[in-house]
């Protein structure tokens, strides 16, 4: 397989010659938590779906995990029962490799996580896993290892696992596994993985050349699920441009955050419309709550007081959401709106859950309409040949449109669900 690079305008990602969006789905735990046999069948399945990237920790979740571990450590341990970060475990990374070839062979791009920041002194995360600290003179050896061992698989490289820099330590970690990264692979795509609501990276990181991707997580509070498009603007108006993706929306069947409720299809589906069309278009990461942590039934998790008691893997992984996102994202590829930008400057319907974006000279447009309602834009669109898909049933809708004095509007649906507008101008 050709690697993963950056188009020449930064806004999406390029692979064997042509834009490659980046339909990714999460699964942190695997390495630690899933048997090859298991791991065989989730690929098998994830495959068939058409999704193309999955995004995997390398070393284990402490502080939001199901008790399935299985089998060996990722450091051998002195007397105590001490982790040795000195000393990786062949053991454990033998087996960590043989399902990275394994999601290889199939065709998957691999986008795995150095460092979780559970692993970082003075991380959230850390504070309440401490003994499981590497320290800072472990973190380069332990880098290259990594990077030396997943080379060959031409693997994304996520620097940070659920940062948000809160000292100099940390961003000193950080930036060693950063520099390390590019001295081994240069070639190597980085992003830093944050923590929700968060994108003031630290400026030295936004000015590295070293850093390839923006991404961010609109997280799982039910109601902060504007940041879906409020983060991408956010990381949109950055002074360096880069590709942009939400690496971690509201996972399927994950709890609305300490509050009674769980999210669904159409939110999953509303996350991907927000982020797409507000400047993260260079994909979009799918999750299941079950999938990420490897949830058996029966089994302890250990933060179900706010992310609720996950599915069993397996049911996880055949939520209705996963197939959503990925006839969206076949959506966002067929209709080729890659080049499209924010634009809700066009919007005269005083909602911003609906979205907006268009290409540079407005000869294509793309409206989300999250729920019915008629929709009014700044544009006269009499020359344009519509297409309305309501995403739920997947039904391809005839909706009236009027244009008045320079607006367009485009009547309610029938229908009590989501629609995507994809409008194109009309050439002689």
């Amino acid at each position: 397989m050709s690697k993963v690079s950056v188009s020449a305008n930064k806004q999406y990602l390029i692979k064997d010659g042509k834009p490659f969006f980046y339909l990714a789905d999460t699964v942190w735990s695997v390495f630690s938590n899933t048997t090859l046999e298991e791991w065989e069948t989730y690929l098998n399945y994830r495959k068939m779906q058409n999704y193309n990237t999955l995004q995997i920790s390398i070393l284990p979740l402490f502080h939001d995990a199901s008790s399935t571990y299985t089998g060996e450590y990722p450091f051998e341990m002195d007397e105590e029962g001490i982790w040795n970060f000195y000393q990786p475990n062949k053991l454990f990374f033998e087996k960590a490799e043989k399902m990275v070839s394994m999601a290889y062979d199939k065709g998957f791009v691999l986008t795995l996580v150095i460092l979780w920041n559970n692993f970082v002194p003075g991380a959230w995360a850390n504070r309440i896993a401490s003994a499981y600290t590497m320290p800072k003179a472990a973190v380069k050896a332990f880098t290259e290892f990594a990077v030396k061992l997943f080379t060959p698989y031409d693997p994304i490289y996520f620097v940070s696992g659920d940062t948000s820099f809160e000292s100099e330590e940390i961003i000193d970690y950080y930036q060693i596994v950063l520099d390390t990264v590019k001295s081994v692979v240069p070639e190597a795509l980085t992003a830093l993985h944050v923590v929700g609501n968060y994108h003031v990276l630290p400026q030295q990181f936004i000015d590295s050349e070293k850093l390839d991707l923006y991404i961010y997580q609109s997280g799982h509070n039910l109601e902060d699920q504007h940041l879906n498009y409020g983060l991408a603007e956010a990381f949109l108006s950055k002074t360096v441009q880069r590709p942009i993706i939400n690496s971690e929306p509201c996972y399927e069947g994950h709890g609305h955050g300490s509050r009674y409720g769980r999210f669904g299809a159409f939110d999953l589906r509303k996350a991907f419309w927000w982020s797409t069309l507000s400047g993260a278009s260079a994909g979009f990461t799918y999750g299941a709550h079950g999938i990420w942590s490897w949830h058996k039934a029966g089994a302890e998790f250990n933060n179900a007081g706010w992310s609720k008691v996950p599915l069993d893997w397996q049911s996880a992984l055949r939520l209705q959401g996963a197939w959503d996102v990925g006839y969206s994202a076949w959506l966002f590829q067929q209709y080729e709106l890659f080049a499209l930008k924010p634009a809700q400057h066009l919007l005269i319907t005083p909602y911003p859950e609906i979205r907006v974006a268009a290409s540079e000279g407005l000869d294509k447009i793309a409206v989300y309409i999250p729920y019915n309602n008629e929709v009014q834009l700044d544009l006269d669109m009499s020359e344009y040949d519509f297409v309305f898909i309501e995403l739920e049933k997947r039904n391809i809708l005839k909706l009236d449109i009027s244009v008045e004095a320079g607006v367009t509007t485009i009547a309610m649906s029938d229908f009590n669900a989501d629609v995507v507008v994809i409008a194109n101008k009309i050439t002689s």
